[in-house]
Formats: C-alpha cells, sequence, structure tokens
C-alpha cells in the first residue's frame, strides 16, 4: 500500500514518536509510507533518523494555504490511504479528500483521552473515515458514545513497544554508569514530555515528602513544563537531588539505570509509551487511573496505582516499593511478562495494517 500519515502537531512526545515507529515498521514490511507535517515542526528533522520520507506542508492551522497543499499533496500521491492524527491535518484531510474525484481512504487515529465534543461538526468529521483507530479501548468507547460512530469502524490499538530495544539491564550499577547515574543511590525516575497534565510537579511534592538523602528522582524529557519544574525544584530545596535529562532518544538506557518508575498523570493520556517501555524493562511503576492506563496496569498485580492529584498517595506508593523489594521485584517481572504477551510492536503493525487493508478493500 501507498501510505500518507498527517500531523499538524509540531511537539515531540509519544503521539510523534508513534507515527514514525509506525510508519518505519510498515515501510519494512513493504508498504511506501511518507509523513506530512509543517516544516518546522520536530518530527521534520527526526523522520530521517527513522527512516520516513517526510514532505513538509503548512498544515498546522486550519488555513487555506493548508488546505490547498494537502489537496495537492493528496491528488498527486497516489495514496491508497491517508491516516490523519491531530484536529487541524484531519480537517484539511477531510474536506480536501470531499473535493477530489478519486481520494484516498481516510483513517483517523485519536492518541489522547482529551474529551471530544460532539456537535455535528466533529461527527461529520469522523464520518469521513472509513476507520477510526484509539490508543485505547476506554478511549474507543467515548468516541462511540460522543459521536455516535458505528463502533464495528472503531477499533482500539495500543502502542507496541520494541522488545529487543526496551529490555531489562544485564547489570544495574553499569545501568546507571552508562548514564552517569551514582551507582550507590536509588533512582526514581519520570520519562514524558514536561508538560503539566504528566504530573512532575505532584511527583516533586512526593519526592521531598519522602525525605530520603540517597534516593534521586530523574527527569526523563523536554517540555514548556521545564521552567516551573525547575521553580518548584529550588522552592522544595531538591537542586543537588533531581537530575534533569532534558529530552533523550536513549530513552531505553535512562530507563534501564532506572529503579523505580513513576507517570503521575492527570489528564490527557491513552496509553503512554512510557509505561509499557517501563513493565518491558521490568521496572517497578507508580500511576494513576487516568485515559486507558488501566487497560495496561491493574493495581497490586503489575503497577500501584493511585488518584491524580493526590501527594499523600503517590509518596505512600512510592514508599511501599522503596521499603519492600519483593513487591518491587514481583510487579515489575507481572509487568514485564504482560507486555511481552499484549504490546509488541509487531502486534501493534499487525493491527494497523489490518486497517489500512480494510478501508482501501471497501473504498
Amino acid at each position: 500500500m501507498n501510505i500518507l500519515h498527517t500531523e499538524a502537531s509540531c511537539g515531540w512526545g509519544g503521539q510523534e514518536i508513534r507515527i514514525l515507529e509506525e510508519a518505519r515498521g510498515l515501510i519494512e514490511r513493504g508498504h511506501e509510507v511518507t509523513v506530512a507535517c509543517p516544516q518546522h515542526a520536530r518530527m521534520t528533522e527526526e523522520a530521517a533518523r527513522y527512516g520516513v520520507p517526510v514532505v513538509p506542508l503548512p498544515i498546522e492551522f486550519r488555513t487555506v494555504a493548508g488546505f490547498v497543499a494537502i489537496r495537492r499533496q493528496l491528488a498527486a500521491g497516489g495514496y491508497d490511504v491517508v491516516n490523519t492524527h491531530s484536529s487541524a491535518d484531519s480537517w484539511l484531510v477531510a474536506l480536501a479528500c470531499a473535493t477530489l474525484p478519486r481520494p484516498p481512504a481516510i483513517v483517523r487515529t485519536r492518541h489522547i483521552s482529551a474529551p471530544v465534543s460532539g456537535n455535528f461538526a466533529n461527527r461529520w468529521l469522523y464520518r469521513q473515515s472509513g476507520a477510526v483507530v484509539t490508543t485505547g479501548e476506554r478511549l474507543r468507547e467515548d468516541l462511540i458514545d460522543r459521536l455516535g460512530l458505528d463502533p464495528a469502524r472503531v477499533v482500539s490499538v495500543p502502542t507496541g513497544i520494541d522488545t529487543v530495544r526496551f529490555a531489562p539491564p544485564a547489570d544495574k550499577a553499569a545501568a546507571k554508569a552508562r548514564v552517569g547515574l551514582d551507582p550507590a543511590c536509588v533512582h526514581l525516575g519520570i520519562v514524558a514530555t514536561l508538560r503539566s497534565w504528566k504530573g512532575h510537579l505532584f511527583l516533586l511534592d512526593a519526592f521531598a515528602a519522602l525525605n530520603r538523602p540517597a534516593l534521586r528522582l530523574v527527569i526523563v524529557g523536554a517540555g514548556p513544563m521545564r521552567e516551573p519544574i525547575l521553580e518548584k525544584i529550588a522552592a522544595l530545596g531538591l537542586g543537588d537531588r533531581v537530575v534533569l535529562a532534558g529530552q533523550r532518544n536513549d530513552a531505553e538506557l535512562w530507563l534501564q539505570a532506572l529503579d523505580i518508575l513513576c507517570l503521575p498523570s492527570y489528564a490527557n493520556e491513552g496509553v503512554p509509551q512510557a509505561l509499557m517501555q517501563a513493565m518491558l524493562v521490568g521496572l517497578p511503576i507508580v500511576t494513576t487511573p487516568v485515559g486507558s492506563i488501566s487497560e495496561i496496569l491493574q493495581d497490586e498485580q503489575t503497577a500501584l496505582i493511585v488518584p491524580p492529584q493526590d501527594v499523600p498517595a503517590l509518596a505512600t506508593a512510592l514508599r511501599r516499593l522503596l521499603d519492600d523489594t519483593g513487591l518491587a521485584l514481583r510487579l515489575g517481572q507481572t509487568a514485564r511478562a504482560t507486555a511481552l504477551a499484549r504490546h509488541t510492536r509487531e502486534s501493534m503493525l499487525d493491527a494497523m495494517q489490518s486497517v489500512f487493508e480494510r478501508v482501501t478493500h471497501v473504498r
């Protein structure tokens, strides 16, 4: 198949990484895959690292220029299917396809759990897609309820993770030293774009409440919350115990160096890639039941799950893992076994290829 992915977002996080990883995987399977995104988007430069062809187009906003550009691309590209991922590009693609004599089939992927208004415009937009993909079952059910979509046209396809790249380290001390962390310390970490709803500020409060001198907090990621996070670190007097690693392309090395992974999100999540990566690495996890997180992690079985924005509960869960190494080991091992059984990269590629084949067949 000849597949085009469109992405209006200029940010960089799990959504953009999934698009490029999925594109790379389908290219490896013999399909022709291209990504269209704004010229100044991070994806434009990252696509080369993934071996994915990229076409820069002015699709960040719903403008006449964006409509003309995407319509021209669709008319000339010979695509079998176009997979849209954000609001602006989904609107531009839908409108462009409505004006083409032989448009490609449309697949709309919804990555996050932010509510979609059930108004007439959105109902029209989502009905232009031959299939709608969500990253979790709860997101799928919410779209069906809000927009009145045919359940047969909406499918949940969680992001799949590379099981070779994300695996437990052979030597934890060596893994810590490899990324410059002190092997003598215990390292609690969060791997996420620095956005408010990821809960970094709540994690910092919980970390301070633990008051353990040998414990370090490692923050991996970049984003708009960097300055508020730095201010919070200073206000709590944690400057010498918090490591800000920034944006990394070697997330697996940092996960392998951690002792506990915490993601205290309170909004907008689908199924966070960092959680599935941590599961494959065998890390004990503390998180919240936001979005579709509870579909991949079960409280007391594969993780400790606490209410969002609850600092005392977060601190208590972290303290349990620090004090009970047997519990931490059991949760990590069970989480890894679960991820190997359900959340591999190949299972994601199989599911997405099936969706694309189905919509092009019935077009």
